[in-house]
């Protein structure tokens, strides 16, 4: 049997025309990449149905001038790879109580209730209440609503209202998509979405679409989509303006916001009196 040759780094390095610089080379992570990579790896735990690209969206509104192919090879080789899932479950979020805000336009709440024409054909009807006057800010109908659809809506009511703080929804496809996200953003408004199958945690609007359909949907009988959006119209000044509310002293939500408004100024006016003082 014969025995091994065995011949020295040097020799074998020569051979191949292979420098002995170049095989002892180990290559260094840049700092950059680094830190780079660290914050890829935190926004990845923190947003974790995040793909590469939205990632990339994320970390150039921090200010972090990066390539986006740059993004994609450190996505790979972390394994960061979203896996489609066969049914959709909703966002992990963290549950909050449902609190009472301390004014009007800090928390909007947001859904979807459907009904149908006589002939069968769908209605979908978008609602938005301010949650600390009960008012029904809008309610949209149409045959069908889409993400975009949301945003001119809420683009509309902010033009008649000061910009809500937060927004409530549910994890539907509307709500949770990158046309509503991109929106808030630069509006500078937090989506608040509740956990999947938690409708009460968004008590208000739950509580208010129980009464629209009760005392409005129920009670009508819809010939075409110009018929369903006045009567729904109608039905809303009335809600607004004459039903009174259990939860706000029997006043009506439009009373209790007028109220509100008329202490806020006078306390207002008072502290000017004594900082002039």
């Amino acid at each position: 049997m014969r025995a091994k040759t065995t011949i020295s780094e040097r020799r074998a390095c020569v051979l191949i025309g292979l420098s002995r610089t170049g095989l002892r080379y180990v290559g260094r992570e840049r700092s950059y990449e680094v830190s780079l990579k660290a914050r890829i790896l935190q926004l990845a735990a923190e947003r974790r149905r995040f793909g590469y690209r939205r990632l990339h969206v994320l970390l150039r509104r921090e200010g972090t001038r990066v390539n986006v192919k740059r993004v994609y090879r450190i996505y790979r080789e972390s394994a960061l790879q979203v896996r489609r899932r066969r049914k959709r479950k909703g966002v992990a979020v963290e549950r909050r109580p449902l609190l009472v805000p301390k004014g009007p336009n800090q928390v909007w709440s947001i859904d979807f209730v459907s009904d149908s024409l006589q002939h069968g054909r769908r209605l979908k009807c978008l609602t938005v209440v301010d949650d600390f006057t009960r008012e029904v800010i809008d309610i949209v109908v149409d045959h069908g609503i889409s993400g975009r659809y949301v945003t001119r809506v809420l683009d509309q009511a902010a033009r008649f209202r000061a910009w809500p703080k937060v927004i409530r929804t549910d994890q539907g496809p509307e709500f949770t998509g990158k046309v509503m996200d991109q929106w808030a953003h630069e509006h500078g408004i937090e989506l608040r979405l509740i956990e999947a199958g938690k409708p009460m945690q968004n008590g208000y609007v739950e509580s208010f679409n129980g009464k629209f359909r009760d005392e409005c949907l129920n009670e009508h009988w819809f010939t075409s989509l110009a018929d369903a959006r006045l009567k729904i119209a109608r039905w809303r000044v009335d809600y607004n303006q004459a039903r009174p509310h259990s939860s706000l002293g029997e006043v009506t939500p439009a009373e209790f916001a007028a109220s509100w408004r008329f202490r806020h100024a006078g306390s207002a006016r008072t502290d000017e009196i004594e900082h002039l003082r």
